[in-house]
């Protein structure tokens, strides 16, 4: 459940990307939910035509998913409802990062200045910039004036085809999903659903939502279709060259070459974007493995990327990895032995199996991700608390266990008065929770205080805070932009110097935001 930092925050970067109506209609589905036109006109007060446009803008930047459900009291009627997407409102302060990864050499070769590696960067600039893009527009973007003939712009073509299917079979971009797909709403006196045997909880149904995000993704296949070579020449050409054929034969080629043609103008009018699912999925190869190598070393860090690269299903939100070996291989330089690598992979707790002769590593990430929380944690309360925060909460999430305040002032070497106001200021900042037991052999009223570090309530703490420091850094850069206009030339170095400071101060809190909200 995102927080009211959380939806501040997304308000602010649509009003720096887009403005303030555009913002002020997307707030209203954030603090609202789902909305129609006529709900979000009422709610906001804007002419219908005002919001009819900032939506087209949302869509377009996928920050807003529009999809039909039957009206109220209506079987034949429908309605057009609209959900902010808030993931996605999030990560367009991402977008300097998404690009990084091109010339860190995750989509291009290692030397990002090739022209495949700028020809990819090109594209997947045009398309986070613009939203959703057509291969046909994304062309038109990248031919400078100077390629004007048809052959140089034939072979400019060719060559962005080339470099587009690549992202696409790497799942760096992707088809725009359906744009408003149909949604049965589950009956009001449907059952609930129970508690299997055995089951930890009961399956709970998807949120209208859910049912929506669902509905408009596209098959895998569809998702990730490359474009055919000859789609965009033909279609650009709009002319079929019929052949000199006669009777069937002739009806036959002609009939042919206009399906070919319906197919590549059916191709040229296919909406892509990029997959935020893979992009993310990359940055949380790279800050894991920032972590590996500070445990185990950089031979580790090294042989973790190239099982993550050789992972066959690349989700997000999925923390078991598994590779073959083979694969695990074929992504490491070379430079290692086979023992060595088999070493790493025992070191990094993967379990190995065999299947058809081949052998299967797999990797549980939830360790390695616990890792980096717990060093951002630790971080956080020792700026905050000093040296004597940081050693009680470093015992508590080791031990793991409810400690009485005693034991840990022993522990930690402190003065019991001392462990004692040191824990109810944790306690207090929801770092820690306490539990008062009786005390054996007092009085009835005598207790001893118990305490624990209990994870998932701290994360969700910690969490709110992250947005609540991106959302003042995002009001402060914002600030900083304005003033550009109004000073003089003398102060602007100055300024440009403090924006550029907030700027990377928010990319590294980023980072903290990703582990605890998208990983």
């Amino acid at each position: 459940m995102v927080g009211v930092y959380g939806k501040r925050l997304a308000k602010e970067i649509i009003s720096t990307h887009f403005g303030d109506l555009v913002a002020k209609v997307c707030n209203c589905l954030l603090q609202s939910g789902t909305l129609s036109l006529h709900e979000i006109v009422r709610y906001t007060g804007m002419p219908g035509s005002h919001v009819k446009n900032c939506l087209l803008i949302l869509i377009q930047h996928n920050c807003v998913q529009a999809f039909c459900t039957p009206r109220k009291g209506s079987i034949d009627k429908t309605v057009t409802l609209y959900m902010a997407i808030f993931d996605n409102i999030i990560n367009r302060m991402r977008f300097s990062k998404f690009l990084s990864l091109i010339k860190g050499g995750d989509l291009a070769p290692k030397d990002s200045q090739t022209k495949e590696g700028q020809c990819k960067y090109a594209l997947l600039k045009g398309i986070l910039q613009n939203g959703r893009l057509t291969f046909e527009q994304l062309v038109e973007r990248s031919i400078s004036k100077e390629q004007q003939t048809d052959r140089v712009q034939e072979k400019h073509q060719s060559e962005l085809r080339a470099c587009f299917n690549e992202l696409v079979r790497l799942h760096y971009v992707e088809r725009c999903p359906r744009p408003e797909p149909f949604i049965y709403p589950e009956p009001e006196d449907q059952p609930k659903p129970t508690k299997r045997r055995g089951a930890k909880t009961a399956e709970q149904p998807l949120s209208l939502e859910q049912q929506a995000i669902e509905a408009a993704t596209l098959a895998e296949s569809e998702r990730f279709s490359e474009i055919p070579e000859s789609s965009v020449e033909r279609a650009g050409d709009g002319i079929v060259n019929h052949s000199p054929a006669t009777g069937d034969k002739r009806k036959h080629e002609t009939l042919k070459t206009d399906l070919d043609l319906l197919v590549a103008i059916a191709e040229n009018e296919v909406l892509w974007r990029a997959n935020f699912e893979k992009l993310l999925y990359c940055l949380r190869t790279k800050i894991c493995a920032e972590n590996v190598r500070s445990r185990l070393g950089d031979d580790a860090g090294v042989v973790f990327e190239a099982i993550m690269e050789a992972n066959a299903e690349q989700k997000i939100k999925a923390t078991i990895v598994i590779a073959t070996f083979d694969g695990i291989l074929n992504n490491l330089s070379g430079s290692m032995t086979l023992d060595g690598v088999r070493t790493i992979l025992d070191e990094l707790d993967c379990k190995s199996a065999t299947d058809k002769l081949e052998a299967i590593y797999s990797l549980d990430l939830n360790a390695t991700l616990e890792a980096c929380k717990n060093d951002e944690i630790e971080a956080v309360v020792k700026a905050r608390y000093g040296d004597q925060g940081y050693k009680i909460f470093r015992l508590l999430s080791t031990k793991d266990q409810l400690i009485e305040t005693d034991r840990i002032a022993e522990i930690t070497f402190m003065e019991k008065k001392e462990a004692h106001q040191m824990l109810y200021k944790l306690w207090r900042d929801e770092f820690i929770d306490i539990k008062k037991v009786p005390s054996q052999g007092s009085g009835e009223s005598a207790s001893i205080s118990l305490w624990r570090l209990h994870r998932k309530p701290l994360y969700q703490t910690l969490l709110d805070d992250i947005f609540h420091a991106a959302l003042n850094l995002t009001v402060k850069i914002s600030q900083l932009v304005e003033k550009q206009h109004e000073i003089l030339e003398d102060d602007m170095k100055n300024l440009l110097k403090r924006k550029f400071i907030l700027q990377l101060s928010l990319l590294k809190l980023d980072d903290s935001l990703m582990l605890f909200h998208d990983f």
